[in-house]
């Protein structure tokens, strides 16, 4: 059974998925700042990074790394898209 509050699950989840529907990539952070907004609350980056996870597996959204703009063969920021049907 996953873990969290399932009420909190329902609520954001959706609002992850609402975030990323413009076809552009995000990162964490602001799709932190979208949903805390949206729900009137501030929501943890640790909560947003622990559902958009949960969303990778099931594949409803796809991580993307883009390369590190300092230091090469890093990987640099992850950011997040719809996953294409």
């Amino acid at each position: 059974m996953k873990r969290g509050r399932p009420e909190l699950r329902k609520s954001i989840s959706p609002l992850i998925m609402e975030a990323l529907s413009d076809r552009s990539s995000r990162s964490i952070h602001s799709i932190e700042k979208e949903v805390s907004q949206r729900l009137g609350k501030n929501i943890s980056w640790n909560t947003i990074q622990k559902y958009l996870q949960e969303l990778v597996e099931i594949g409803k959204i796809e991580a993307v790394s883009t390369v590190h703009s300092k230091t090469e063969g890093k990987d640099g920021l992850t950011v997040y898209i719809l996953k294409r049907q």
